[in-house]
Formats: C-alpha cells, structure tokens, sequence
C-alpha cells in the first residue's frame, strides 16, 4: 500500500522541524529523491525551507540568483565535469566517482556542467552519416548515471553549475518553439528535479566552482589570478592543479577533467579522431576548518582510476 499524500503546508511543516530530506524520507516511509525533488518544486512555488540539521550544508541566497553560496567547516566535496553521457556501459570515471562518493561520504557533490551533450542539436552540422543519440536517449542515460550517484550519496547536497552543452536544450528549443515557453520539461533542469542549478557556486568566499572562466593552456593559472580565489573548473577537459601564490597566500586554479572517455564516440567525429590533451577523472576538495587543504585529483589510467596512489 503507498504512503499517504502529505499535503504542501504539512510537507514544509514536516521538513523544517525534521531538518533534513533523508531522515524526513525515512519519517514518511518514501525514497530521499522523492523528498528533494517535492522540495524543488515547492521552493519553485514560493515557499521557502528553514533546515533545522547542523549536518545539511547551508546554502544562503544571493541578490544574484545565479549564484550559489555554501558554508562548510570540515568535509568533503566531490567536484566532477563534462560528464557528456552517452548510452553504453558508464565510463570508468563515473565508476570511480560513485566508489569514492561511498567511501569519502562527501557533503556536497557538484556535476561541473555538460551532464548532457546535446549532440543531435549542436549548432554544428552533421558530419557525414554519423549515428547520435537522439535527446530522449541522452536524458534516458543522463538519468541513470544521476541516480547512481544520488543513491551513493544520500546525505549530500547536489549542485550543479552550467555548462555550454547544456544550454544546447533550451537554446534548441528557445529558437524553434518558443510558443512553448515555460511548459514543464521544455527546461532542461525540470528533467534532473534534485540537483540544484546555478551559474557559480561559492564555497566559504574562498572557492568558486564553475563550468568555465579563461581558455586555453594557461586556463587554471589564469582562472586563479583574475578570479583571485581558488577555482575550480571544467570545459578544456584537461585536468590539472596549478597553484598561484601572491601576498594573499596561496590559492589553486584546477580543471576537472572530463568523467567521458577522452577517445569515445562522443567525441571521435568531432575531434577527427585527433590526438587530444585530455585526462578523465574528477577533483575532490577537503576543508577543515574552513580553510581549503591542497585539491587532489582521480585520474584515470590504463592501470585504473588512481587516487592518493591506490589503483580503484
């Protein structure tokens, strides 16, 4: 027999006074994701959460709705980007990403931008007679691989800052059907209702996540001296840390990486199956106290997924 319906105002009620969306789950004899995503589509409607748990992350809002600010003394967030999913076997970086989420029990997980890859409505043209997945199949993967890690980290906040591939959706449909404005599902965030979209997230004031700053080679140094912050991004694929140091300190320009196989079929026509400075993997950021210890990266190698020198 299912549960009952909890009517919205004996919802908020309900969540504010329990504190946390697992342990209201639990209450209520139902899965977290079912929590999270009521609460998504309440907030959209205007109410508003006073989480009471000292162990949820705290997100304050901003005058700027686009950004995201949360404050955490110690623990771990798992930062990964260009996940670009595609249908098949996960790659081994997601595997990797929801065996570490297991272990690290991380209080917030952040998809970097580019979840979805957008492929058949690209403003690029077809190359030749290529074979893509259609959207339905994308956001079919893009599901799966979201649940996985959602049922590894129940306790987390999920976040997700942008990417320009994921703005393929709506750019797609903005400009051939845009009588369909504001119709649900014309949103590609109304598809993944429990992670949380922004532009930018700011952790602490002193670490800012997002999809993308500065190109090119230098991209990490760059991101680190005109954002004046530790920053962590994604978009070039490249994965690496570069640290910059100046009278303030030290702070960290860092690029994810990709969690896609750097040679898969995503990318093989569009790259002309040219060598790539790609790694796959993802960043992990500890704090204590507030302060942010030194990133550290998984990288995949032909061995395996390596991280802190163990072979997953």
């Amino acid at each position: 027999m299912p549960p009952p319906t909890v009517p919205d105002a004996e919802f908020v009620e309900l969540l504010n006074r329990i504190g946390s969306p697992a342990a209201l789950a639990k209450h209520l004899g139902i899965q977290e994701r079912g929590v999270q995503a009521r609460k998504n589509r309440l907030e959209e409607k205007g109410y508003r959460f006073q989480l009471k748990d000292k162990r949820s992350p705290r997100f304050v809002p901003d005058a700027n709705p686009a950004r995201l600010h949360h404050e955490i003394d110690s623990g771990v967030v798992i930062v990964g980007s260009d996940c670009h999913y595609f249908p098949g076997e996960a790659t081994r970086a997601h595997k990797a990403f929801v065996l570490l989420c297991k272990e690290l029990k991380p209080k917030v997980v952040v998809l970097n931008g580019d979840i979805f890859d957008g492929s058949t409505i690209s403003r690029w043209p077809r190359i030749g007679w290529d074979n893509k997945p259609t959207v339905k199949d994308e956001l079919e993967v893009c599901k799966d691989r979201l649940h996985e890690i959602l049922e590894a980290t129940t306790a987390a906040s999920h976040i997700w800052p942008l990417g320009n591939h994921d703005a393929r959706f709506e750019t797609f449909l903005a400009a051939n059907a845009a009588e369909y404005e504001g119709i649900k599902g014309f949103h590609l965030k109304d598809h993944f209702p429990e992670w949380k979209p922004c532009w930018s997230l700011f952790i602490n004031e002193n670490t800012v996540v997002k999809h993308r700053l500065k190109g090119g080679i230098h991209a990490t140094h760059n991101n680190a001296l005109w954002s004046g912050k530790s920053i962590i991004t994604g978009h070039l694929h490249s994965q690496k840390i570069t640290p910059l140091s100046d009278y303030n300190g030290t702070r960290y320009g860092v690029d994810c990486g990709t969690m896609a196989e750097p040679y898969s079929r995503a990318f093989t026509d569009y790259t002309e199956d040219n060598p790539v400075n790609w790694r796959s993997g993802f960043a992990v950021l500890t704090y204590h106290e507030g302060f942010l210890l030194p990133p550290e990266l998984c990288e995949v190698t032909p061995l395996g997924s390596v991280f802190r020198g163990r072979i997953l």
